[in-house]
């Protein structure tokens, strides 16, 4: 499977962006999609997922109420839609899928896009 992130870049406080995932290569009948991020000197924490169907999403509380997570499957994309940005979002977006139905779970990423970065300016 290949992921390609798109639709990183600087942004205002307050403002918002849209980022967009697009896989390719084997797929899975049933797989969940997810977004992580990595900020300078930090470890990389996961943002948010959604299953297949799409009727079952998950975020991170850092995010909840300002970022949306939503999937195409017809034309196997996956996007985030962030509102609200705050400085702390500052980060290099990554796009991951793995087997699997259950959101909650946030382990067992093995697929990974390049990333796209993300800066939010106060």
């Amino acid at each position: 499977v290949q992921l390609q992130a798109s639709g990183g870049g600087l942004v205002q406080a307050g403002g918002s962006l849209r980022l967009s995932c697009a896989a390719s290569g084997r797929t899975f009948s049933r797989y969940v999609m997810g977004w992580f991020r990595q900020a300078p000197g930090k470890e990389r924490e996961f943002v948010a997922a959604i299953n297949w169907s799409g009727g079952s999403t998950y975020y991170a509380d850092s995010v909840k109420g300002r970022f949306t997570i939503s999937r195409d499957n017809a034309k196997n994309t996956v996007a985030l839609q962030m509102n609200s940005l705050k400085p702390e979002d500052t980060a290099v977006y990554y796009c991951t899928t793995r087997w699997g139905d259950n959101v909650m779970s946030t382990t067992g990423y093995n697929y990974w896009g390049q990333g796209t970065q993300v800066t939010v300016s106060s």
